[in-house]
């Protein structure tokens, strides 16, 4: 049995479960990625806050390049490109990634 979800539902169960893990912005970018995904594939998606937590992340650039250990002068969202999906980036600067 599967049940829709809205956008605020969907952040409801971040913040209920993992509520440090992502902002309400950065929410909105997985919430909109996912539903997305959903009508490109036809597949259903199965709401799982701690498996979507363990593969995407938002983090600053200064974070990105300081995690993987690159020179201050790279793009980050460039060397994100080239080795994992880039969901999208908030007004912040933050960037919504797939872990790799």
């Amino acid at each position: 049995m599967k049940q829709t979800i809205t956008e605020h539902q969907f952040i409801e169960a971040f913040n209920k479960t993992r509520p440090e893990n992502f902002d309400y912005e950065g929410l909105g970018i997985l919430f909109n990625y996912f539903e997305q995904y959903e009508q490109d594939t036809g597949e259903e998606l199965e709401l799982d806050v701690i498996a979507i937590c363990c593969d995407y992340s938002q983090a600053s650039p200064k974070e990105i390049a300081d995690a993987f250990n690159l020179d201050e002068n790279e793009d980050v969202l460039e060397f994100l490109s080239m080795n994992t999906q880039v969901l999208g980036e908030c007004s912040h600067g933050e960037i919504i990634y797939q872990n790799f």
